[in-house]
């Protein structure tokens, strides 16, 4: 490629959080090889799909979205498309020969191999690199802050998953759990504070199971020798030492998996006023036989019992979850079950799916998918409805209360008005005055949708 040609490069993430917090370490590395992000597709000479494959659906749309680049693609002889992260990994090179328009495909744990492999493609041949890594986590990298708010950031402090859930493929394409060097996570959020953001978000596939004790698999910790095993650092410790470090900066994490939240966790988040009262704990379904069928390593016993000490430590905290429903065996007695067990927790909010096939699963191996799509669609319908029930039984709560609000921007309804968090996680959107964005803000609550918390400021 010609040092004459701009470099421009539009980066599209879609999926969880990790991809976008991945995309922000691509965008790093692409500057320091002379790229500038632009967020208009047709300026720019590379264009970039971060993508999740964690449903059919999400793969699907990221297939239609390559297709919108066609004709670009046809005017411009230098436009290079490539496909990042899971949906990478999984079908490798077999991505090349189903989509024709796609020259370069690289995985989760290879975005360093970016500026060699782009040369490749430069140089008119196809790129590929999904090895995944045992050691990598990106610790040495400072993200590009894409789309930023100057308010809240993402913080990755880990990579991979060990739990092999049946229906997950994140096992597969993000490779073995690894955490970390905490020295660089401070490192990070010391800098995001000087730079005057207010909130960060801890992000890993499975953030309890953070173990930092030099660097490797965390499989590896347990070949130690005792002595060695001492110094390590979980993370409650790294939540604790980040909230006495920064306190300032409010503190958020996902996701986190119920067999590996502990009391000491739990009782960090109660003792720091920083950390949000919030906790995303995914249980999936409400039946244990169904759970097993998942490879959950919990029960519904277990799950309720940490939620009973979350509500008993932290009585005022928001709490939410995923669900799949529809999986392999589920009898209408087991989607009973996952309706009583949202009875018993009322969560503020959740995330609802219904069970979708991923190959390569041990699930799309040994089970069979044999719940009907249309009885799938109706327990779906019915999570949502008591869902949407709870949540607002949960913010009418609210009303006559004041909260303290992180301002995060401008309500998308009204430029008239800001939204932003509570502590919970719950959005609220008041009038603006003559706070600005970035400020904390006491709001008094006056009504609630479902979904929403409507107040003024005091």
């Amino acid at each position: 490629m010609k040092q004459s040609i701009k470099k421009n490069v539009f980066i599209q993430s879609y999926g969880c959080q990790m991809n976008f917090s991945d995309s922000e370490i691509v965008a790093s590395i692409l500057k320091d090889d002379g790229y500038k992000t632009t967020s208009d597709y047709t300026n720019a000479n590379l264009i970039l799909l971060n993508t999740c494959s964690i449903r059919e659906k999400a793969e699907e749309t990221v297939r239609k979205r390559i297709k919108d680049f066609k004709k670009i693609k046809n005017k411009k002889s230098d436009l290079i498309i490539g496909i990042l992260g899971c949906m990478a990994e999984r079908l490798k090179s077999k991505f090349l020969e189903e989509e024709k328009l796609v020259d370069l495909v690289v995985g989760p744990d290879a975005y360093k191999d970016l500026p060699k492999l782009l040369k490749e493609t430069y140089d008119g041949r196809k790129a590929v690199n999904v090895i995944l890594s045992k050691e990598e986590t990106y610790a040495d990298i400072n993200p590009v802050r894409l789309n930023s708010n100057g308010v809240t950031a993402f913080v990755s402090i880990m990579r991979g998953c060990d739990n092999m859930c049946s229906f997950c493929v994140v096992p597969f394409t993000r490779g073995r759990e690894r955490s970390r060097d905490p020295n660089s996570i401070m490192k990070e959020i010391d800098n995001l504070n000087r730079l005057g953001y207010k909130e960060v978000t801890l992000l890993g596939q499975n953030v309890d199971s953070y173990l930092w004790f030099g660097g490797g698999p965390k499989k590896d910790f347990l070949k130690l020798p005792i002595n060695q095993m001492k110094s390590k650092i979980t993370f409650a410790n790294l939540l604790e030492n980040i909230a006495i470090r920064n306190p300032e900066v409010r503190i958020r994490f996902s996701t986190s998996n119920p067999q590996d939240m502990q009391d000491d966790v739990i009782n960090v988040i109660a003792k720091y006023k920083n950390i949000c009262k919030y906790i995303h704990l995914p249980v999936q379904s409400g039946s244990t036989k169904i759970l097993k069928l998942m490879n959950r390593g919990h029960t519904r016993e277990w799950y309720l019992e940490r939620i009973k000490s979350i509500k008993k430590i932290i009585p005022n905290c928001g709490l939410s979850s995923d669900f799949i429903t529809g999986f392999c065996d589920e009898t209408e007695s087991d989607h009973l079950d996952t309706l009583s067990l949202m009875e018993s927790v009322k969560y503020n909010f959740s995330y609802m799916f219904f069970y979708s096939e991923r190959p390569n699963t041990y699930a799309q191996r040994k089970l069979i998918d044999n719940v009907p799509l249309d009885i799938k669609k109706k327990r779906l319908q019915e999570i949502i409805d008591l869902q949407q029930k709870h949540s607002l039984i949960n913010n009418q709560k609210f009303i006559g209360t004041t909260q303290e609000v992180l301002i995060e921007g401008i309500s998308k309804k009204s430029n008239k008005k800001f939204f932003g968090r509570t502590t919970q996680n719950t959005v609220v959107v008041f009038k603006k005055k003559n706070e600005k964005i970035g400020d904390y803000t006491n709001v008094k609550i006056n009504e609630c949708t479902s979904a929403t918390l409507i107040g003024e400021i005091k």
